[in-house]
C-alpha cells in the first residue's frame, strides 16, 4: 500500500502520471513551528524542507503500520529569507514584486517512510531568474492564474501563465513543482517494488 501525505493535487498528478496506486493522507503537523525550530537551529531552505517532508511521511507512516508513505515539501529561498504561499491576491503582488529581477530557489524534498521509519530522503534545488517585468505584466498573469497561485509557494506556477514572468530556470522539472520524481521512483524500486506493479 502506498499513501502521499499529502492533498496538494500538483504531487497527486505527477503520481498518477507516473502509473502510481495512492491513497492521500495528510500529515497533521504545525509546519510553521517545525521551520521555526529548524531555523533556529541554524538551518536553512533545504533543511527546512528536508525535515518536513520527513515529519510528513513519518506523521502518516505512525497512523498507517504496513503502507509505504511519501512525505514532500518544498521551501522557496530568497536569500537567506523563506517565503511561503501567499495568502491572498495582494500578498501575490508583494511576493512577486520582492521575486522581480531576482534569482531565488525552489528546494524540493521527497522522504520515503514505513512504520516508525525513515526508509529514504531526499532534497534536490532548482534555480530560478525572474525577469524585470511590469506591473501590467504581473496583473495579466495573477488575472490568468486566479486561486491557483494561492496553492503554490511564491505565488506562481511555472506550468501556467506564470512561465512568461521568468527569465531562466535551471533545474528539474519535477523539482520545480514540488516532487523530485525519478530520485522518489528510484527510492520505490529499491524499498518498495511491490508499489510500482
Amino acid at each position: 500500500m502506498l499513501i502521499l501525505a499529502s492533498q496538494s493535487q500538483t504531487r497527486k498528478a505527477l503520481l498518477q502520471q507516473a502509473g502510481l496506486h495512492f491513497s492521500s493522507v495528510p500529515a497533521d503537523i504545525d509546519e510553521r513551528a517545525i521551520e521555526t525550530a529548524a531555523i533556529e537551529a541554524g538551518g536553512d531552505g533545504r533543511d527546512v524542507a528536508l525535515l518536513l517532508a520527513q515529519k510528513k511521511a513519518a506523521n502518516v507512516a505512525a497512523a498507517h503500520k504496513g503502507a509505504f508513505v511519501i512525505g514532500a515539501d518544498q521551501t522557496l529561498s530568497l536569500g537567506t529569507e523563506l517565503l511561503h504561499k501567499p495568502e491572498d491576491r495582494s500578498a501575490a503582488v508583494m511576493q512577486l514584486d520582492r521575486l522581480k529581477g531576482k534569482t531565488h530557489r525552489l528546494h524540493a524534498a521527497v522522504s520515503l517512510a514505513r512504520g516508525g521509519e525513515i526508509l529514504w530522503a531526499d532534497v534536490q534545488t532548482a534555480e530560478l531568474t525572474m525577469r524585470d517585468f511590469s506591473d501590467t505584466e504581473r496583473d495579466d498573469v495573477l488575472d490568468r492564474e486566479g486561486a491557483a497561485i494561492l496553492s503554490s509557494v511564491g505565488g506562481y506556477r511555472l506550468e501556467g501563465p506564470s512561465i512568461r514572468l521568468f527569465e531562466t530556470v535551471t533545474g528539474d522539472y519535477f523539482t520545480i513543482l514540488g516532487l523530485p520524481l525519478l530520485p522518489l521512483l528510484a527510492a520505490l524500486r529499491s524499498f518498495a517494488p511491490e508499489t510500482l506493479t
